[in-house]
């Protein structure tokens, strides 16, 4: 029971710390739109979530082995190819990095309300409420 709630806390702790890391990168992306040359860059949320769960396509069975994903190497931080690419070389397009930020923000603020109500449901718990 306990080693159950302490899987669930991690997913949500680790959902809210990638999701972070992903607003982190977009807020950069969008604070560099004017700077010539810079590429905007993205993760993907998945595939990030999947690293710091150990989930892979190579199971491991020690803490010290890493879980192999096809293709992805750890801490990927991918480029994302623009659909209409500046002639300075900038490949920030402000309304797709408005459209990733906002979306990401949400998702981020419904990671933290199931963290809320996980923890909320737990103290009920703990009371006897």
């Amino acid at each position: 029971m306990v080693d159950n709630i302490k899987q669930q806390l991690n997913v949500l702790s680790n959902a809210l710390r990638v999701r972070n890391q992903k607003q982190e990168i977009l807020a950069s992306n969008i604070a560099n739109a004017a700077t010539p040359h810079f590429k905007a860059r993205d993760i993907d949320f998945d595939v990030e979530m999947r690293k710091k769960e150990k989930i892979g396509d190579i199971l491991v069975n020690h803490d010290k082995h890493f879980a192999l994903l096809s293709g992805v190497r750890p801490n990927d931080v991918m480029f994302r190819q623009p659909l209409n690419p500046s002639l300075d070389g900038n490949t920030v397009e402000m309304a797709v990095e408005q459209m990733e930020f906002s979306e990401n923000v949400v998702r981020y603020q419904t990671t933290l309300q199931f963290l809320t109500n996980k923890i909320s449901g737990l103290m009920t718990a703990i009371k006897g409420e």
